[in-house]
């Protein structure tokens, strides 16, 4: 069949052709948008999930529902080695500028942009590559501490009052927002606490791997208070075999039910595999249906191509402690394991392994479902990991 033609998608935060199975988070993001534009209480959104399962696919949907009802919104994507400050400025700064070309002149918004040359004044303080110029003298006593927690809640009351008397709201949306240090993380709490406590009308949107409620509660305590954590998860069934059929039928093309079912059963429902699965299944097939021979090809294509781009760029980064590490837990299958079981595997003591945990987690390799449990956020690592190394000694 013609690839150009092929309605999947895989790719990081690529659209898939038909979004199923998430109407919930998005009812939710739609109600929070509009109570917020009516000056109504309402938890921020913090969506969870393991890689691979759509969250910034739907962030950027929530986005597009935002700019539907009017919002202004920016979309920024955390690093892992670039700090809040800097990151963040630029895309304020745009944020101001658009509101102050709006019609009429507006204090609020001249004084939104004194603060933002405050806060750019401090961070230059301690950060040498911040570039960003307000053509405005700074305020002074206003989001110039150099203390992230008091600055950064001092600059968002200054853009939600702009937003206000502008008659608009502001949506920032920030996606890997696990990658913030704990003070980072609890400066955007604190502001959004005061954005809440004000009832300005602007909201926060994020995404993240698992690990972010416990990180947002060890950071404030009263985050819970304030954030919605919806989890999103690997797709039903039901759904995953719509995200494959409902594309596929609209250009004239079936999957018999063999072979979805047996795409179901290789990617679990996480839809990114589902759509690497569809996209060689579709270029692979002659003509409809595609069968579950089809399927049995395509694997032979897909997981080749997985392992040497979606599981080795995360691999890579692993150190070969932290690759032994990632092995034995991949040798005691896709779960959530005990990390007494991995030292067994090992035979090492416990202890020693705590520093590899730890940085495994910071890297977003693994997070802690429970108490004591450790899981991959990468689902089907663990059978990259037994294909990696092969010859792993226990």
């Amino acid at each position: 069949m013609d690839p150009i033609a092929n309605p999947f998608s895989p790719g990081a935060g690529s659209p898939p052709p038909e979004l199923v199975g998430r109407d919930p988070t998005l009812e939710q993001a739609r109600i929070l948008l509009g109570r917020v534009q009516q000056k109504r209480s309402e938890k921020s959104l913090l969506l969870t999930g393991l890689r691979g399962v759509g969250k910034t696919v739907l962030l950027n949907e929530i986005e597009l529902l935002a700019k539907k009802v009017g919002y202004l919104t920016i979309f920024i994507e955390a690093h892992e080695n670039k700090p809040l400050g800097p990151l963040i400025i630029p895309y304020l700064s745009n944020l101001l500028f658009k509101l102050d070309r709006a019609a009429g002149v507006s204090s609020k918004v001249k004084r939104a942009l004194a603060v933002l040359r405050s806060f750019i004044s401090a961070i230059k303080l301690t950060v040498q590559d911040v570039t960003i110029s307000v053509d405005i003298d700074p305020e002074g006593g206003s989001a110039d501490s150099g203390d992230l927690e008091i600055d950064l809640p001092n600059l968002f009351v200054a853009i939600g009052e702009a937003a206000e008397d502008r008659q608009c709201a502001v949506a920032i949306l920030i996606d890997e927002i696990q990658y913030f240090s704990q003070k980072e993380l609890g400066a955007l709490i604190m502001a959004m606490h005061k954005i809440q406590q004000r009832q300005l009308p602007l909201v926060l949107l994020g995404a993240g791997l698992p690990i972010l409620p416990g990180l947002a509660g060890e950071s404030k305590s009263y985050a819970e208070r304030l954030f919605n954590f919806p989890d999103i998860g690997a797709l039903s069934e039901k759904d995953a075999g719509r995200a494959l059929q409902e594309p596929a039928q609209a250009s004239g093309v079936m999957f018999e039910s063999a072979a979805i079912k047996e795409i179901f059963r290789l990617t679990k429902g996480y839809p990114y595999f589902l759509q690497e699965w569809g996209y060689q299944a579709w270029n692979i097939a002659t003509a409809s249906p595609i069968t579950l021979q089809m399927i049995h090809t395509a694997t032979t294509k897909v997981i080749p191509r997985l392992d040497s781009n979606f599981f080795r760029v995360r691999y890579d980064r692993l150190t070969p402690g932290e690759k032994n590490f990632l092995r034995a837990m991949a040798e005691l299958g896709p779960d959530a394991h005990r990390i007494s079981e991995i030292a067994e595997i090992l035979k090492i003591r416990v202890n020693s392994l705590s520093p590899v945990r730890a940085r495994l987690i910071k890297k977003g390799m693994i997070y802690s479902p429970a108490y004591g449990d450790i899981a991959f956020t990468v689902p089907l690592f663990d059978e990259f990991m037994i294909r990696a190394i092969p010859q792993f000694k226990i």
